[in-house]
């Protein structure tokens, strides 16, 4: 009778998935407008990217005076829900391959 080994399961990653999780060469771009206040931003930073208050207040200045800011880098996967969040409160948001 032949020896039976117990059957393994194993799950493999696709080079897809690996360049997904692994590659961060895009940036979530935050604009400028005469619309929404310094501190709507930076709450919407806060709640939203996950930045600290500190974080959210550089971007938010930098916003303001250069006109856009890439306030997060990471894969598509991650950022793509951040824009969506961030064009739902009102702040113009798309996210730029570096």
């Amino acid at each position: 009778m032949p020896i039976q080994l117990p059957s393994i399961k194993e799950d493999f990653l696709t080079i897809e998935d690996i360049l997904e999780d692994s590659y961060s060469g895009f940036a979530l771009v935050v604009f400028n407008d005469d619309v929404n206040t310094f501190e709507w931003v930076i709450e919407c930073l806060v709640s939203i990217c996950k930045h600290t208050v500190e974080q959210a207040e550089q971007c938010a200045l930098y916003i303001h005076f250069k006109g856009k800011y890439a306030v997060k880098e990471g894969s598509e996967t991650e950022l793509i829900p951040m824009k969506d969040a961030l064009l739902d409160k009102g702040i113009s948001a798309e996210v730029q391959a570096l």
